[in-house]
């Protein structure tokens, strides 16, 4: 999720060891992705098998100026990721809320979407180890759900639903959390690249891969409508679930980075009302 990079204003190997898995993926990457085989078809196994899909693909990309480091929690930090996945991602769930890509100090530390360390151990209860990319920057170094930095994105995001929610389980019952695009992308200096400031070429092949990958995870989840935190992942989402033919509403809430002044000035009585005009709200009152 542009999880803690802002976008306009809002921005090594596989953990798991499936060699089997990954052998199995497809080579593919035109309109589609070839199938995974399956074999198990819970919710979270389909969704686990598009982004390790997905993962084979980004690999064979290349990058160049202004991007020195590229990191891929769902490689490093994948012990954490599938413990997200396989605990809250159920069937039956409606609603997708979809952010851009991780931040520096929230799913690039936790493997979570949005993922502020405090609310990922404490409300989420995620556990795992999370490794290191192949070429860390000095100055932004992975030290997974130790890292002591809060991300105010992800803060206010699990923050807000934790108040209204009280157990994620209430959460989790009717909506899932995930981003559009794996990767954390730094320049030389270490400052976050947010998919905008790729060059146009780098940047259309990277978000075509993700695209495709998102048609397979709302197809998968079968959830009726994707929630994009920050207009571009709205923007995004409606753009690619349009042209793949995949029915299913597109909506967007305002993002929560500090970035963004108007969420400096109440994020939550934003979003409240937005999700209580999308009928969310309703959703996610404990009327057992």
């Amino acid at each position: 999720m542009l999880d803690d990079n802002t976008f306009a204003q809002e921005s090594g190997e596989l953990g798991c060891g499936d060699g089997k898995k990954e052998a199995a993926l497809c080579e593919s990457n035109e309109q589609r992705f070839k199938p995974v085989p399956e074999v198990n078809t819970t919710p979270s196994s389909r969704f686990l098998q598009a982004e390790l899909e997905l993962n084979v693909h980004l690999r064979r990309l290349t990058f160049s100026e202004p991007v020195r480091y590229i990191y891929n929690p769902l490689e490093y930090a994948w012990d954490t990721h599938r413990c997200y996945v396989e605990k809250y991602c159920r069937g039956g769930q409606r609603i997708l809320f979809l952010g851009m890509n991780p931040g520096p100090f929230g799913m690039a530390q936790t493997g979570v979407p949005f993922g502020e360390v405090k609310s990922v151990v404490d409300w989420l209860k995620i556990t795992g180890e999370v490794g290191h990319p192949q070429n860390e920057h000095p100055k932004r170094r992975i030290t997974g759900l130790a890292c002591p930095q809060s991300e105010v994105s992800g803060a206010r995001f699990w923050g807000f639903f934790r108040k209204l929610c009280g157990e994620p389980a209430l959460f989790f019952r009717h909506c899932f959390v995930h981003n559009l695009c794996p990767l954390i992308f730094m320049s030389t200096s270490g400052k976050n690249l947010t998919p905008p400031e790729l060059p146009r070429a780098e940047r259309d092949a990277l978000l075509n891969l993700c695209d495709i990958a998102l048609c397979q995870v709302v197809e998968a989840l079968g959830v009726s409508m994707v929630i994009g935190v920050g207009r571009v992942a709205e923007q995004r989402a409606r753009q690619a679930l349009s042209a793949a033919g995949v029915n299913v509403r597109v909506e967007g809430i305002m993002h929560p980075s500090p970035r963004n002044p108007q969420a400096n000035k109440g994020w939550e009585d934003v979003a409240k009302a937005k999700l209580a005009e999308l009928g969310v709200m309703a959703l996610l009152k404990n009327t057992s």
